[in-house]
């Protein structure tokens, strides 16, 4: 059967963690909330990878919960990014957050031990058992070294708590397959900033993108003109944006985005923690000039 919960579509935050001298930024934590609630952001998702959840600990990632909670005063969906590979510990967090005051989980494919699909399917089978709350699998096999193919994907996706993907699988044929095969109230959304617009035309519902921490409302834009049936409107504002999205990527994420942010005076500090570093001197020159083209 298909889920019961509408799905969740549009642009999706994956917001940065700022720090400071090594401890969590609230100030600019409270900051970026405050800049980007009024603007075209149908969520946030936060402690994943471009808010670095892997290098928090866990009375950090509370505090960032919780902080975020209260500044989002339910005006839009929070999700927590969580990641792991033993099956029983991801459950024994599910327990732990449940009181948390977050609407769903961001979940990503168990990293470096490479299970078969069968053991994917029991693995998220078993996570969204463990919950009331949606979840979104995260597939990005890159990272991870597991790709979730779409049969699998298909059996989750009948679990009335598996909502959606954010898709970072890098493979057109796969990513168009399940657009084509997926049940209607399955939410597909590109994780590959560059492929936004290709994703948007194959029929994907929007975006989690760090990208659109810079541009927000252009990013929307873009959908907002495909789903008018203007694809001429859509791909010219795209290609006001291709450029941006593979800039922010030339090094290591989050940290040309983070760099983007100190600069616009929304964080404080640009630190990323170990063994994530800050960008390049040769990066931030060209940052710093598209930064001042775009202004």
């Amino acid at each position: 059967m298909e889920n019961e919960r509408p799905p969740i579509s549009g642009l999706w935050l994956p917001l940065v963690t700022p720090f400071k001298q090594g401890r969590l930024d609230e100030l600019s934590l409270v900051r970026l909330l405050r800049h980007y609630l009024p603007q075209r952001v149908e969520g946030f998702i936060l402690a994943a990878t471009t808010g670095e959840g892997m290098t928090l600990d866990e009375a950090e990632t509370e505090r960032l919960i919780a902080l975020a909670a209260e500044e989002i005063a339910g005006r839009r969906p929070l999700y927590l990014g969580l990641s792991g590979s033993d099956t029983a510990k991801l459950g024994k967090t599910l327990a732990r957050t449940a009181s948390w005051p977050v609407d769903g989980y961001l979940i990503a494919c168990p990293y470096y031990v490479r299970p078969s699909q069968e053991g994917l399917y029991r693995h998220f089978i078993a996570l969204a058992d463990a919950t009331d709350r949606p979840i979104l699998i995260y597939n990005i096999p890159y990272r991870t070294g597991v790709n979730l193919g779409n049969e699998t994907l298909l059996r989750l996706a009948e679990h009335p708590n598996i909502t959606g993907l954010k898709d970072c699988c890098v493979d057109a044929g796969q990513s168009a397959e399940l657009l084509r095969r997926k049940p209607a109230s399955f939410a597909v959304l590109t994780g590959e900033d560059v492929n936004f617009h290709a994703a948007l035309a194959q029929g994907a519902e929007g975006g989690i993108l760090a990208s659109a921490h810079l541009r927000t409302d252009e990013f929307a834009r873009v959908r907002d003109a495909m789903l008018a049936g203007e694809n001429g409107a859509a791909l010219r504002a795209w290609h006001g944006l291709a450029d941006l999205t593979r800039l922010l990527f030339a090094e290591p994420s989050p940290a040309p985005v983070k760099f983007c942010l100190w600069q616009l005076g929304l964080i404080d500090s640009p630190e990323v923690r170990l063994p994530m570093t800050e960008v390049s001197p040769a990066l931030a020159a060209r940052l710093a000039e598209a930064m001042l083209v775009a202004a």
